[in-house]
């Protein structure tokens, strides 16, 4: 049940809530190079794999200080990475 409720908050979310830049408590939001919008939680972002996504989207775009943060991954690749958090098992919401 508890990795269900992980997958649904990865999707993208519609084009109505794109122009939307406030992820709900505990989320961060993330663009892909495809310019997709996901809302992944916080405590994602401690795994290795975030981790290096980050330090490849700091090396090939620079620190962000304002702005949409943006992976340096098309959306298939990161639903790729976010399954295998999923299956590393899913933090608790």
């Amino acid at each position: 049940m508890a990795a269900a409720k992980c997958r649904r908050i990865l999707y993208p979310r519609s084009d109505e809530n794109q122009d939307q830049p406030i992820a709900k408590k505990g989320n961060i939001i993330v663009y892909t190079d495809d310019g997709k919008r996901f809302m992944v939680p916080l405590e994602y972002l401690s795994r290795n794999v975030f981790t290096e996504l980050l330090r490849m989207a700091e090396e090939e775009f620079g620190l962000q200080s304002h702005g949409a943060n943006t992976l340096p991954c098309d959306s298939t690749m990161f639903e790729y990475v976010v399954s295998l958090v999923i299956q590393d098992g899913c933090p608790k919401s």
